[in-house]
């Protein structure tokens, strides 16, 4: 076994004799520079809702990820390119809005009643219970920079009544001064975090239904046109 270990050695010494140098690393995400490269300015921002969506995928059975969305939600965004560290994002979203395309909603089942299963989803007390927990929200608490234009977002999600830590993997997608000729900020992100939804007390469904939820942002921001 010495020997095998000794001739592996040797012979990846020699490989690396015969490479050319080696490259440069890549500069790590504290040598990033420090401001992001974009026309858009700083300042306040809102989530426009009709180029935005919040989309979670979860596991049914084992088989297939079942997805679903929500389709009410606001965001607020103090956006910093000058220094993104200080970037913070607010949002809250109306669990009553949750969307599943559910092929038999509000469709006679077997037993002759009709099932809405969205609204199921929405107000029973096994799943977003609405009439107790009337919002999900998520306020940003920190923002670390991986690459120049990827980030992690760490923030509080509250759910059920349950506050946790989440960690939102983020790409900035550009931004621009002007948004179809008005002076007008536009900036755009991408966002990817898995939770595990028991944390949250959500355990309907299981086991047939997995603990993973994936969840997919996208949204574009508009600042305010300015005063004329």
């Amino acid at each position: 076994m010495r020997s095998l270990v000794v001739a592996f050695a040797a012979l990846t010494a020699l490989g690396a004799c015969s490479q050319k140098p080696a490259e440069p690393a890549a500069p790590a995400a504290a040598a990033l520079s420090p401001t992001l490269q974009t026309e858009a300015p700083a300042g306040a921002y809102k989530v426009d809702k009709t180029h935005a969506s919040i989309t979670w995928k979860v596991m049914h059975l084992g088989l297939a990820n079942y997805t679903a969305r929500f389709a009410d939600w606001d965001a607020d965004l103090n956006f910093d390119p000058a220094d993104p560290a200080k970037n913070t994002v607010s949002v809250t979203i109306d669990p009553n809005s949750v969307r599943t395309d559910y092929p038999y909603a509000k469709k006679k089942g077997p037993d002759g009643k009709t099932e809405d299963f969205d609204k199921k989803l929405a107000t029973d007390a096994t799943f977003f219970n609405v009439a107790k927990f009337p919002a999900i929200t998520f306020k940003s608490t920190a923002v670390e920079r991986t690459g120049e234009k990827t980030a992690k977002v760490t923030g509080d999600l509250t759910m059920l009544g349950v506050t946790k830590p989440v960690v939102i993997d983020a790409t900035f997608n550009g931004g621009q001064k002007e948004f179809f000729g008005q002076p007008m900020g536009a900036v755009g992100f991408s966002g990817v975090t898995t939770i595990k939804r028991s944390e949250w007390g959500l355990t309907a469904g299981a086991p047939y239904v997995g603990d993973d939820v994936q969840i997919l942002i996208e949204a574009e921001f508009h600042q305010a046109p300015a005063a004329k």
